[in-house]
């Protein structure tokens, strides 16, 4: 994929990334592409890199938050 799809992409950040923290902020955003994957990047950083998921990959991924299964992490 052909960064310009990332420009053009409609970046969405959570409400609760916001300004707290040391760090100045815990900003991750996602987006939905063009040929259907989903984007997601560090938004302090928005040129470091980006991590594609299909969208079953993200649904997966969203049940298990949901779920509490990844709630050892924090």
């Amino acid at each position: 994929m052909v960064n310009d799809s990332f420009a053009r992409a409609q970046w969405r950040k959570s409400s609760f990334s916001g300004g707290g923290g040391t760090g100045g902020g815990e900003c991750v955003e996602v987006a939905p592409l063009e040929d259907g994957r989903i984007a997601v990047r560090n938004s302090n950083h928005p040129d470091e890199g980006v991590v594609l998921f299909t969208v079953a990959e993200m649904d997966a991924w969203l049940k298990g938050v949901k779920a509490g299964e990844f709630d050892y992490l924090v």
